[in-house]
C-alpha cells in the first residue's frame, strides 16, 4: 500500500492518539495496550478497506456495481438520451472509485494485455470490453498496436507496409486505436500502445527487396521461424529500409496520442536447442549487407578491416592471416576497429602468438556490434513519441541478456541492461517452478541491474484464482513479489484474454 506515510510513522501517531485518551488508571499497562494496537488495529490499518463500496479486494468491482453497468450499457445502446447520460455518470463514478481504490492498494498501478479485433468495432464492443477491464481493478491497459503482421490503423489512413486489422469494406475509417483511446480514458484508464519491434510479421517477409531487410546469419538462413501462432520474420536492424518503414509505423501511432508505447521484440529469435546459445560468428545475425557492411565500418585501418571480413566470412583467423595483413599494410601498425586498446609492444610478437587474442577480440566485436543494432534500431524508434512527450518503454525477458560458458551468449542477446533508465522497463517474469520464487528471483535481477531511478513494471503470466501449467496465481505471485521487492509499485498481467477466454474467442470469431 502506499499511503504517503511510512508504516512506522502511522503506528506511531496512532498508539501516541490512542494511549492519550485512555483513564489514568489504565496508563498503567501502556504495553499492553502498545501491544493489543499493534497486534489488531494496526494490522487492519496496513491493509485497508476499499476506498468504496462498490469494490472489492485488487479493487475488483462487486457484483451489483458490475451488473447495474452492463444493464445501463444495454438500455444506453438503444438511442434514449437519459439512458445514456446516465451510463456515462456511472462510469465517471466507477473511474473515481477505481481512482481511490488504486491510490490506497497495492500495486498503486495494475495494468493488463489486450488484444483488439474487427469486431471491437460494433456498436457497444469496445464499451464491454473496457468496462470488463476495469471491473477486474485494472487501471491501465497495455493495447497491441502492431503484431501478427497487422497494424491497428483505419484502413483508409495507413501509410504502412503493413494491412489493417478491420478490412472490412466500408470500414476504411474504423479508428480502434482512437476510439480505445478515449474510451478508455473516459473509464480513468491510461491507454498505451504495445508494439512488436525487431519482429516485423509474415506480410513483410513477402516483399520483393527481403532478401536485403531480413536479418541473415553466416549459415545461410533468413530469420524466418514458424511457430503455432505464426510466423515470426525478423530484419536486420541495420537496414535503412527497415528503420524507415518503422519509424513511419510508430509516427501513425503518436498521431493518436496515447498514453504511452511500448516496445516488444526488441532482440533476435531464440533458436531451439543448441541454437539457443550463440558460440560463433557463424551464429550471428549479423550477416544481411547492412549489418555487415556497417560491421566493416567499425575497423579503424586496412590491417582491421581485412581481419573483420576474414573473420566473418571463415569463422576464425589464421596465423597466416595476421601475417598476411602485415605485408599486405607495413606502413600500419596494429590492427585497429572501435573499442580495441592493443597491448603494448603487440607487433614484437609473432602471428601465432598474436592470434589467439585477436580471434578472441573478433568474436567479442561480432557480439557488439550485434547488441548495438538492437540498442541503435530502439533508440531511433522511441524518438517520435518522445519528441511528443509520450512516454516509452521496453519489453523483455529477464534472462535473454546471459552469457553461456566460456564464450557463449543466449541467442537472443536482448541487451535489457542498456536500455535507457528514463524510460520504463518491463521484464516479462514468465518462470515456472511451482511457486513465485523463480519469479521474484527474475524481478530481482531485473532491479539489482536497474540503475538507481528506473521504473521496473513486472509483467506476471497467469490467471486469477488457480495455477496453470506449474505456475501459481496471480494472487500468488503478486504477493510473492510484493514481500520479496517491496519497491515495485506497479505490474501488469499477461494475457486479458487468459481471465475470459470465451470472451475472447467470441470477439475473435465474430465476423462484422
Amino acid at each position: 500500500m502506499s499511503t504517503g506515510i511510512s508504516k512506522s510513522l502511522t503506528k506511531q501517531r496512532f498508539m501516541e492518539a490512542s494511549l492519550k485518551i485512555l483513564p489514568s488508571a489504565q496508563r498503567l499497562n501502556r504495553s499492553l495496550v502498545a501491544a493489543l494496537l499493534t497486534s489488531s488495529m494496526l494490522t487492519q490499518c496496513w491493509f485497508p478497506k476499499p476506498a468504496s463500496a462498490q469494490t472489492t479486494t485488487y479493487c475488483r468491482f462487486t457484483q451489483q456495481a458490475i451488473s447495474e453497468k452492463e444493464n445501463l450499457l444495454k438500455v444506453a445502446l438503444k438511442g434514449n438520451q437519459d439512458n445514456q447520460k446516465r451510463y456515462k455518470t456511472l462510469l465517471k463514478q466507477h473511474a473515481e472509485d477505481l481512482r481511490q481504490c488504486r491510490s490506497q492498494t497495492w500495486p498503486n498501478t495494475q495494468a493488463t494485455w489486450v488484444r483488439l479485433y474487427p469486431c471491437d468495432s460494433r456498436p457497444g464492443a469496445m464499451d464491454k470490453l473496457l468496462d470488463r477491464i476495469v471491473n477486474m481493478g485494472y487501471n491501465k491497459v497495455y493495447v497491441e498496436v502492431f503484431g501478427d503482421s497487422q497494424v491497428l490503423l483505419p484502413a483508409g489512413d495507413n501509410p504502412t507496409p503493413w494491412p489493417s486489422v478491420v478490412r472490412t469494406p466500408g470500414s476504411e475509417k474504423v479508428d480502434l486505436l482512437a476510439q480505445v483511446i478515449e474510451k478508455g480514458r473516459e473509464r480513468g484508464l491510461q491507454v498505451y500502445a504495445w508494439m512488436f519491434s525487431m519482429n516485423f510479421g509474415y506480410t513483410y517477409a513477402l516483399r520483393p527487396d527481403k532478401d536485403s531487410v531480413l536479418a541473415r546469419n553466416g549459415k545461410g538462413q533468413k530469420a524466418l521461424l514458424s511457430f503455432s501462432d505464426g510466423m515470426q520474420v525478423f530484419i536486420d536492424p541495420y537496414n535503412v529500409q527497415a528503420k524507415k518503414d518503422y519509424y513511419q509505423l510508430v509516427q501513425a501511432f503518436v498521431k493518436r496520442r496515447p498514453d504511452g508505447i511500448l516496445f516488444d521484440y526488441i532482440r533476435y529469435p531464440r533458436g531451439e536447442g543448441t541454437d539457443s546459445v550463440v558460440t560463433k560468428v557463424q551464429d550471428l545475425w549479423i550477416y544481411g549487407n547492412s549489418a555487415r557492411q556497417a560491421l566493416y565500418g567499425r575497423a579503424l585501418n586496412y590491417k582491421g578491416r581485412v581481419l573483420i571480413e576474414r573473420f566473418l566470412n571463415n569463422g576464425v583467423i589464421t596465423a597466416g592471416d595476421i601475417q598476411a595483413v602485415d605485408q599486405l599494410y607495413p606502413q600500419e601498425g596494429s590492427p585497429s576497429w572501435q573499442g580495441r586498446n592493443p597491448p603494448p609492444n603487440e607487433m614484437l610478437a609473432t602471428p601465432a602468438q598474436r592470434q589467439p587474442l585477436l580471434q578472441w577480440e573478433l568474436w567479442q566485436l561480432s557480439v557488439a556490434h550485434a547488441v548495438q543494432g538492437i540498442l541503435d534500431f530502439v533508440n531511433l524508434a522511441m524518438q517520435p513519441a518522445q519528441k511528443q512527450g509520450i512516454k516509452t518503454g521496453t519489453v523483455f525477458f529477464p534472462e535473454a541478456n546471459q552469457g553461456v560458458g566460456q564464450v557463449g551468449y543466449d541467442s537472443r542477446l536482448q541487451p535489457w541492461e542498456r536500455f535507457s533508465s528514463s524510460i520504463e522497463w518491463h521484464p516479462m517474469v514468465y518462470a515456472t517452478c511451482g511457486n513465485s520464487n523463480c519469479i521474484e528471483d527474475q524481478v530481482k535481477r531485473v532491479l539489482k541491474r536497474a540503475p538507481a531511478g528506473t521504473k521496473v513494471e513486472p509483467v506476471l503470466a497467469g490467471m486469477w484464482g488457480k495455477s496453470v501449467n506449474n505456475r501459481p496465481s496471480l494472487e500468488v505471485q503478486m504477493q510473492g513479489i510484493r514481500q520479496a521487492t517491496p519497491q515495485v509499485n506497479s505490474l501488469s498481467h499477461f494475457a486479458f484474454s487468459w481471465q475470459d477466454p470465451e470472451f475472447d474467442r467470441e470477439r475473435k470469431a465474430c465476423r462484422l
